[in-house]
C-alpha cells in the first residue's frame, strides 16, 4: 500500500452543524500536529483518544476542534489516522483540507479509505462493497442486509468453502509429485465427491437468495393492474401518502405507468400504477394497457384490483410462478359478498392490505444472517463457480485424471475468491472503489 497520507472530508456536502476531516497514512498525526494547538502534542497521543484545540494556519486560528486519533493497525484503514471534527461551516472545512494539503497530505480518490482498509486486511472485498452499500441504505431492511455483510456474513460462508477445497485440492496436488506412483492416492475421491455436492448445494442457495437480494436492495416492484374505474390510481395516491396519480371517474385516464416507492415493515417496495385494462379502439390506450402487461410480466409482485360493486373481471393470463394478490376495492360501497381481500383505498383502510403485500412478498424476517446475496459480482462469481464444482463432479463420475481435476477445482477456489478478494486485479478494485464517495 502507498505510504502517501490523504485527506478528506468525510461528512456529506453542505452546511451541517459538524463536519468531520479524515487524514490516514504515515504522517497523519505528524501532519495535522503542525496544524494543531492544544494541551499536548498529538504526536504523543495514545490511539482512541480525543483531543480539544484549535487548528491554527500561520498564525490564523481557522476553529476549534476535535481531534481523535486512531494508532496503526488499530483503525479503518490499518493506518494512522486522525478525524478532525470542526465547525460546519464550508469555508472552515475547505480552510482546513487546504491547510493539511500544504503540509504535505494528499487528496483521497473516491472510496481510497476503504481500498486501503482492504488492501491492509481490515476488511476483505465483499465486506468493503457492503461499507457502500450501508452508506446507500434507504431502508431497514437495506441496512440490516448491508449490516450483515459488513460483519462477514458472506465472508464466513465463502471462507469455509475454500478452506475445505483448498484441502482436498493440496492432496490431488500432492498425488501428481508421485505420478511414477499410480496405486499412490492421498484424496478419498468419494470424500471430494461428498464435499464437490455440499459445495454445489451451498452455492446454489447464495444463487437463489440473489432474486430477494436484488429485489431487497433496488426495492420489491408491485404492479397494480385491473380494469378500467377499479380504482388502481387512488390505491397508489393511498399508499404513498399524495396525489402521485390523476384520479377520474373517466374510464381510461391512466394512459401510462406511474411509480412511488413506499416502505412497509423497513423494505422498500415500488408501487407501479397502470392503465386499466379492457378492448379499446384508442390507439394510445392500447399502448397503455400492453405497457401495463409487460409491467405485471416484470414484477416481482401483481396486485390484480377489481371494483367490488362490479362483476367478477378475468385476470389477463401471467406465469404460474408469478406472485399475485387478489384485491377488492371500494369495500365502502354496498356489494354482494366476496371471498378475498377487501379495502376502501377512498377511505385509506390499507394496513390489512400492506400487511398482504409483504407477506405475498415471501420477505424473510431473518435477513441478518448474511445467507442473502444483493451484489451482481458476486453473483456472476458463483455462477462460474457453480459451473466448475459440477465439472469437479462430471470428472470425478469419469474417473478423470487428478490433473485434470484439479484445473476445474482452481477454476472454483478462483471465482469464490475474487468475492472476498483474495483474487483480483487492479482493474476489478478500481471499478468497485470507483463508486464510493470521496471521504469514504
Amino acid at each position: 500500500m502507498s505510504s502517501n497520507t490523504i485527506c478528506a472530508i468525510s461528512t456529506a456536502p453542505g452546511i451541517g452543524a459538524i463536519a468531520v476531516i479524515r487524514i490516514s497514512g504515515d504522517e497523519a498525526i505528524s501532519i495535522t500536529d503542525k496544524l494543531f494547538r492544544g494541551k499536548k502534542s498529538l504526536s504523543s497521543a495514545k490511539t482512541a483518544t480525543c483531543h480539544y484545540g484549535e487548528i491554527v494556519d500561520e498564525g490564523t486560528v481557522l476553529d476549534e476542534v476535535l481531534c481523535t486519533i486512531f494508532r496503526a493497525p488499530h483503525s479503518f484503514t490499518g493506518e494512522d489516522t486522525v478525524e478532525i471534527s470542526c465547525h460546519g461551516s464550508q469555508q472552515i472545512q475547505q480552510s482546513i483540507l487546504i491547510a493539511l494539503m500544504r503540509y504535505g497530505a494528499q487528496s483521497a480518490a473516491p472510496g481510497e479509505f476503504t481500498k486501503r482498509a482492504f488492501l491492509n486486511g481490515k476488511l476483505d472485498l465483499s465486506q468493503a462493497e457492503a461499507v457502500a452499500d450501508l452508506i446507500a441504505a434507504d431502508s431497514a431492511a437495506q441496512q440490516r442486509l448491508a449490516i450483515s455483510h459488513l460483519k462477514g456474513g458472506i465472508s464466513e460462508q465463502i471462507q469455509h468453502l475454500r478452506n475445505k477445497l483448498v484441502q482436498f485440492t493440496s492432496l490431488i496436488e500432492l498425488e501428481l509429485d508421485f505420478a511414477d506412483h499410480e496405486d499412490l492416492t492421498f484424496a478419498d475421491r468419494s470424500e471430494v465427491k461428498t464435499l464437490a455436492i455440499e459445495i454445489e448445494n451451498t452455492i446454489q442457495k447464495l444463487l437463489d437468495s440473489f432474486s430477494l437480494g436484488n429485489a431487497l436492495k433496488n426495492g420489491i416492484s408491485v404492479a397494480i393492474i385491473g380494469p378500467v374505474n377499479a380504482g388502481k390510481s387512488t390505491l397508489l395516491n393511498a399508499l404513498a401518502g399524495e396525489e402521485k396519480a390523476i384520479v377520474s371517474t373517466i374510464p381510461g385516464t391512466t394512459r401510462d405507468t406511474i411509480e412511488d416507492n413506499i416502505i412497509i415493515h423497513g423494505v422498500h417496495f415500488r408501487f407501479i400504477d397502470t392503465a386499466g385494462l379492457r378492448s379499446t379502439n384508442d390507439e394510445i390506450e392500447n399502448i397503455g394497457i400492453q405497457r401495463a402487461l409487460s409491467s405485471a410480466l416484470t414484477a416481482e409482485l401483481v396486485i390484480f384490483l377489481q371494483d367490488i360493486t362490479q362483476e367478477e373481471a378475468e385476470m389477463p393470463p401471467l406465469p404460474q410462478t408469478k406472485k399475485v394478490l387478489k384485491v377488492y376495492n371500494k369495500a365502502d360501497l354496498p356489494h354482494s359478498y366476496r371471498e378475498g381481500l377487501c379495502v376502501s383505498a377512498q377511505n385509506d383502510d390499507l394496513d390489512a392490505l400492506k400487511e398482504a403485500i409483504y407477506t405475498t412478498a415471501g420477505i424473510n424476517e431473518n435477513i441478518n444472517d448474511g445467507t442473502i446475496i444483493t451484489n451482481a459480482r458476486h453473483y456472476d462469481a458463483l455462477l462460474r463457480a457453480l459451473h466448475a464444482i459440477q465439472k469437479v463432479q462430471e470428472g470425478l463420475d469419469n474417473k478423470l485424471s487428478g490433473e485434470l481435476l484439479t484445473m476445474d477445482l482452481h477454476d472454483c477456489l478462483n471465482a469464490l475468491g475474487e468475492i472476498t478478494g483474495e483474487i483480483t486485479n487492479n482493474e476489478i478494485l478500481q471499478t468497485i472503489f470507483a463508486k464510493f464517495c470521496i471521504g469514504k
